[in-house]
């Protein structure tokens, strides 16, 4: 088995599209209207608007409902991330904070609120 991809459901589909777009520097896919992947090393973000999930998938989705799953971003530099999301006027949830476990971590709230956090680790 291989974790593919993580779908976002949204009624916002292009302000969360250019969320990620801002926030990874990857230029999106577009496979269908309403729908487009983020593809990462080794993952894929979707993201599908709420319509998609209403018509295929008998609304087994709800958009913007997400309160217990973080999505989590690895950087080399936290801190230049922060400047470009502050100039974005993206919610800063928490500023960079030093995890007991050594990582510096930032979490801000994408435009449905769901909590992501862009992190770095300790450097060896």
């Amino acid at each position: 088995m291989k974790f593919a991809s993580i779908r976002l459901v949204t009624e916002q589909f292009e302000a969360l599209l250019a969320f990620y777009r801002n926030l990874s520097e990857i230029e999106p896919v577009r496979l269908a209207d309403g729908f487009a992947e983020v593809r990462f090393e080794g993952v894929v973000l979707a993201i599908s608007a709420q319509q998609l999930v209403a018509r295929f998938n008998a609304g087994a989705a709800i958009a913007a409902a997400n309160r217990s799953a973080i999505l989590e971003f690895q950087v080399a530099d936290v801190e230049s991330v922060r400047s470009r999301l502050v100039q974005e006027n993206v919610e800063i949830v928490m500023s960079p904070t030093r995890m007991p476990w050594g990582n510096l971590s930032l979490l801000v709230r994408d435009p449905d609120g769901n909590l992501v956090n862009i992190y770095s680790k300790p450097e060896d």
